[in-house]
């Protein structure tokens, strides 16, 4: 039997909890949890640990609780301050210890504004109004901490994003469910968002940290890289639902050859056919039969590379650099360019398009200092 994964609440339900909690504890109550409704019509209740006085309000503690989600702040306490305010000053957001600020275009909230994104704000507010027995908009001021915020943000997109300080107040309910391989794609997005707010009109997707690294050590800039991930197919709809013009693919073969396939989510588990790729394209080059069943044979794409190397069949690689931005391009059927760079995993170029040569120079990279590696 298939054990049901255990759901939780997100760090904006704890914060809409902590608001309810400490306008509770304002009004004489004592509350050891609170109950909400998330913007899913979902009931959560949530346990408060602990609501105190400060000196012009009160605060509450609530923990966070993941369920089965594999949420890297599952565990951590999420302090909310309430100070109440004169009638019609309406609700206002402060980030403290741990929460970031946005300092880039093209995310949810403005720059310059606190990382609580609309949903939370959104919880916030019902809760708040629940609290208070109202359908006006609440005459508060909230401050959201989360004291570990500032080295989990380490292990977030939000350096890229331009969310600096501590990380992102977010939920789109209020309910979190175990992370589903949609709401992943999704997180992936806001990057492209950032980058077109930016100014930036060519993109760089990185597929995994070796592309990453190497793009940025050849003087791509970094506003215009994207993390890929396995989703190529899904990063390239969306940047052409955006209107972006062109695309870089920049990373190792291993990842990139299954797009010469036509394999767009490149997971191992999903797709594969990386030598079987590489040996029909180096047949059609005129790899002799014997080295086309020892490209097959390979364990990696760095074993096959060796093969063809040694029958000075370098040649193949461009041509699989051109086939993987053809496939691209016949994805979104012709709404964006693509061009892409093929890398090993010691930074050597194997091979690139045309395409990729005109991205890569209006960038004025050094793709020479990793041809060189």
């Amino acid at each position: 039997m298939t054990k049901k994964l255990q759901g939780g609440y997100t760090t904006g339900a704890c914060a809409a909890a902590g608001v309810m909690a400490a306008l509770l504890f304002l009004r004489g109550g004592t509350p050891a949890q609170v109950k909400l409704s998330a913007l899913d019509g979902t009931t959560l209740v949530i346990p408060v640990r602990r609501v105190q006085a400060t000196e012009d309000g009160a605060e509450a503690e609530i923990v966070k609780f993941s369920g089965d989600d594999p949420d890297i702040t599952n565990g951590v306490s999420v302090f909310t301050r309430v100070r109440e305010l004169p009638a019609g000053s309406g609700l206002h957001f402060r980030a403290g210890e741990g929460i970031g600020t946005v300092t880039k275009p093209g995310l949810s909230v403005p720059v310059g504004a606190p990382a609580i994104n609309p949903g939370p704000q959104k919880l916030i507010r019902q809760a708040a109004q629940s609290a208070l027995g109202t359908t006006t908009e609440p005459d508060i001021e909230v401050t959201i901490s989360i004291p570990a915020g500032l080295k989990l943000a380490r292990q977030t997109l939000n350096p890229v994003l331009g969310v600096e300080g501590g990380i992102s107040v977010i939920g789109t309910t209020g309910v979190l469910r175990p992370m589903s391989e949609e709401g992943f794609k999704n997180s992936l997005v806001p990057q492209i968002d950032v980058a077109i707010a930016a100014g930036v009109s060519s993109l760089v997707f990185v597929p995994g940290k070796i592309g990453e690294d190497l793009a940025c050590a050849c003087g791509l800039p970094r506003g215009a890289l994207v993390q890929t991930s396995n989703f190529i197919g899904f990063m390239l709809d969306r940047a052409a639902e955006r209107q972006v013009e062109r695309v870089l693919l920049f990373g190792h073969i291993g990842k990139l050859v299954k797009v010469a396939a036509g394999n767009f989510y490149t997971h191992n588990r999903i797709s594969d056919a990386r030598l079987e790729t590489m040996a029909a394209y180096a047949a059609a080059a005129g790899l002799p039969a014997d080295g086309v069943r020892q490209v097959l044979a390979a364990n990696t794409t760095e074993d096959a590379l060796a093969v063809i190397d040694a029958a000075g069949l370098q040649r193949v690689y461009s041509r699989l650099a051109a086939q993987a931005s053809c496939r691209s391009e016949r994805h979104v059927f012709g709404k964006l360019h693509v061009g892409t760079v093929l890398l090993t995993l010691a930074g050597r170029v194997l091979g690139m398009d045309e395409t990729a040569r005109e991205i890569g120079g209006g960038y004025h990279w050094n793709i020479a200092s990793l041809s060189r590696a």
